[in-house]
């Protein structure tokens, strides 16, 4: 977090971020016109060469390799195994339609995980599933919340994950896969599909507890002080939030559909669980809710505020100005060079005009006391 000129912790403002306030989905002129089905990569290249990982496991052992090839993991597909094969980077579009050769994966699900800024949903083509979603995380110096497409493919004893870059929020997930006697290695593939998601769902609520902690800096900064720092953080953070709300709201429907809908690749051990992470996901939309009002209404204050103190200001300078307004003409009065005026030749004329105008300042400022102006 940074510090504001009065050294309070403040949300920080991510300047390219509110520059490209309207950018919200992603850039897709390449792929119009094009028929379905078509492998067009939307999005940026976050790597240079894809990183291709699996870990295979059962009740007896787990295997972990890097693969050069995703032909190296059909082997450990043989007997009761799950295969967990994860790919980061997709702007390789050869190697996306091997996995969907390899892998019986159908062209308009290749499609939607090429094109990154997918909406969360699910899709059932009866012998896999197609379940999208969006990992969230704070990029840089927290200033921004960045989103990252996660595309999960569930089939018999197999999980295929497509991740943009490396770098994910799944090493609790990988480490319970390598402690013996865990729920992960005696369930099967769908357990390992609810514990991705549920590790996405638990990492969101972890950011809204730094959120919560932004706010509550923010609440306490501006009962002492309201500047422009304060203004832009908190038009900073209702973005963010906004953003967290469009990628977690989709979300509720799709694990609705998980933990109500007949899918032959989800057993009925694992439903409920996907009901326990729709309970964690109505929590997280729930929190962003509260969170929109609250900083909404500090919006709103800071208006409110910068309003009245303007109105203060104002009401100031016109006192002054009233105050000096009879002053003005009486020195205009005879300032004017006439020769034939009267009281021009009185000895303590200018000593009498000066008390007059005296006189004339404090009634001004008791009858605006009395009105209590100030």
């Amino acid at each position: 977090m940074k510090k504001d000129r009065h050294g309070k912790q403040v949300w920080p403002v991510d300047r390219g971020r509110v520059e490209a306030a309207g950018k919200v989905l992603k850039r897709r002129g390449k792929t119009v016109g094009q028929p379905p089905g078509t492998l067009i990569h939307v999005g940026e290249r976050q790597v240079e060469q894809p990183v291709i990982t699996m870990i295979a496991y059962d009740d007896a052992g787990v295997e972990v390799r890097m693969l050069a090839d995703l032909a190296e993991c059909l082997p450990f597909r043989e007997g009761k195994r799950v295969v967990w094969v994860n790919i980061d980077g997709l702007h390789d579009t050869t190697l996306i339609a091997r996995a969907g050769e390899l892998f019986g994966i159908e062209s308009l699900t290749l499609e939607d995980i090429l094109h990154t800024g997918q909406r969360a949903k699910v899709e059932d083509f009866d012998r896999y599933l197609y379940l999208v979603l969006q990992m969230l995380e704070f990029e840089g110096d927290g200033a921004a919340v960045a989103r990252e497409q996660l595309s999960i493919i569930l089939g018999e004893g197999l999980v295929v994950t497509f991740q943009e870059k490396p770098g994910d929020m799944f090493d609790a997930v990988r480490q319970r896969i390598a402690t013996a006697g865990t729920k992960v290695r005696r369930l099967g593939a769908d357990f390992l599909a609810y514990a991705l998601v549920d590790a996405v769902v638990d990492h969101s609520l972890s950011m809204l507890e730094q959120i919560e902690s932004a706010i509550d800096r923010l609440e306490e900064g501006l009962l002492e002080h309201y500047d422009r720092d304060a203004f832009e953080s908190i038009y900073s953070l209702k973005r963010e939030l906004i953003i967290l709300r469009k990628s977690i709201w989709p979300l509720r429907e799709a694990v609705g559909s998980l933990m109500r809908d007949d899918f032959r690749v989800v057993g009925d051990a694992v439903e409920p669980y996907f009901r326990d992470v729709y309970d964690h996901i109505i929590l997280v939309i729930d929190t962003v809710e509260v969170f929109r009002d609250i900083v909404t209404g500090m919006q709103e204050t800071y208006l409110a505020v910068v309003n009245n103190r303007m109105n203060e200001v104002m009401k100031f300078l016109t006192m002054i100005a009233t105050i000096f307004m009879p002053l003005s003409f009486i020195a205009g009065l005879y300032g004017m060079n006439f020769h034939y005026m009267p009281e021009l030749e009185w000895r303590w004329g200018y000593f009498a005009v000066l008390g007059v105008m005296g006189l004339i300042v404090l009634f001004m400022v008791r009858f605006y006391r009395s009105r209590k102006w100030f």
